[in-house]
């Protein structure tokens, strides 16, 4: 695992500690979005170890459903819940009179875990942070 990659996969860590601190503040919008970041900082470090880097999201979630859901090197219902949580995110982070329910927010929240699972699965363990990178 690079540095980069290990970067990503511990701000995707945070991203879940985050999501579920919201969740617990009743700050759903939140909880949902950090969800989601959590889930694609995870497949944009999975893709730097293919050699892929994208700038758009549309392009994150597409290259890691033709190299790793199409594959088989991940499930493929996470390129699903990746596509929903999309979704998901841009209603609680740019439209206002749209809900999230907490349920929803809960949802993503695991879907992130096993995103996480997968990190570890794929890449190998993360090494634990010292005090300066935490």
């Amino acid at each position: 695992m690079t540095a980069e990659q290990e970067a990503l996969v511990r701000r995707a860590q945070d991203e879940v500690e985050l999501a579920r601190a919201a969740l617990g503040m009743h700050k759903v919008f939140r909880a949902a979005s950090s969800a989601y970041y959590a889930m694609y900082n995870v497949v944009r470090a999975l893709l730097l170890g293919e050699g892929l880097d994208f700038s758009s999201h549309g392009s994150v979630i597409g290259a890691f459903g033709l190299h790793f859901a199409k594959t088989g090197r991940a499930p493929t219902h996470l390129h699903r819940v990746l596509i929903e949580a999309e979704r998901t995110r841009i209603v609680a982070d740019y439209r206002p009179l749209q809900e999230v329910s907490e349920a929803r927010a809960s949802q993503l929240i695991s879907h992130a875990e096993e995103f996480l699972a997968l990190a570890e699965q794929l890449l190998g363990p993360i090494p634990e942070a010292d005090e300066e990178t935490r």
